[in-house]
């Protein structure tokens, strides 16, 4: 896509992963200088809506509004449009709603958000999947190679990058190139639990393997002092606040 947005130096991004605004709110004031942005999702969105979205990003933190939309081409490109002036910096839809609807999403981000439109980013497994979970649903294919299939089609389609698991990201360098943004969750301090995670490793080896975006949740949000965990994230990203 034409005019990429610069993401921050700090690759760190807090989930707020809560309905609670005030919580939400409380969590992205305290991250201030700590972080280099925040995530918000569908249990935010679907308690908080539009004007949540944006009490969020006028505190001046970029926004990664991963509300993972998938549906026919028409809807999405609708979807992204409604979503595409509320100041996100990152939105993202799911690669398996295929071509046209990948297309149909940039679109809608190029002509809704102009200059200032956000990355449109596509999700390729869930993060919380792994082998055996494909086989279930019935894709035999092995996750790490159905995530790179699942990046090559967004980057066909012109999206600015994809949101993977850290096992997939040299993978992903190698098939879609330096240019190609790489959204990670699954990240976790070696101080920190597991949780429900499966295809996880630490925010510092992610960052060497080529990760732009860390997305890190529970091991800050949950930590007895937000900013204290985010401060020692970056510390051992070498990033100064």
């Amino acid at each position: 896509m034409t005019n990429q947005p610069t993401l921050p130096a700090n690759p760190v991004f807090a989930a707020l992963d809560t309905p609670d605004l005030e919580q939400a709110l409380a969590w992205a004031e305290v991250l201030r200088g700590q972080v280099g942005g925040v995530k918000a999702g569908l249990e935010f969105f679907s308690a908080n809506g539009a004007d949540g979205v944006r009490r969020i990003v006028d505190l001046g933190l970029p926004l990664f509004l991963d509300l993972k939309f998938h549906d026919i081409p028409n809807t999405v490109a609708g979807a992204v449009r409604a979503v595409a002036d509320l100041g996100a910096a990152i939105v993202n839809v799911h690669a398996a709603g295929g071509p046209a609807m990948l297309e149909a999403a940039r679109e809608a981000a190029e002509v809704a958000g102009g200059a200032n439109r956000p990355l449109v980013i596509a999700v390729t497994v869930l993060t919380s999947m792994d082998d055996s979970d494909l086989t279930a649903v019935g894709q035999a294919t092995p996750a790490g190679e159905q995530v790179v299939r699942l990046a090559q089609l967004a980057e066909a389609q012109g999206l600015d990058g994809v949101v993977c698991s850290p096992a997939e990201i040299t993978a992903i360098r190698a098939a879609c190139g330096p240019d190609f943004k790489l959204i990670v969750p699954g990240i976790r301090p070696e101080w920190a639990a597991t949780g429900d995670q499966k295809r996880i490793t630490t925010p510092r080896q992610a960052r060497d393997d080529g990760a732009d975006v860390l997305v890190i949740g529970r091991p800050i949000t949950g930590a007895e002092d937000p900013a204290a965990a985010a401060a020692r994230i970056a510390g051992e990203l070498g990033i100064k606040p």
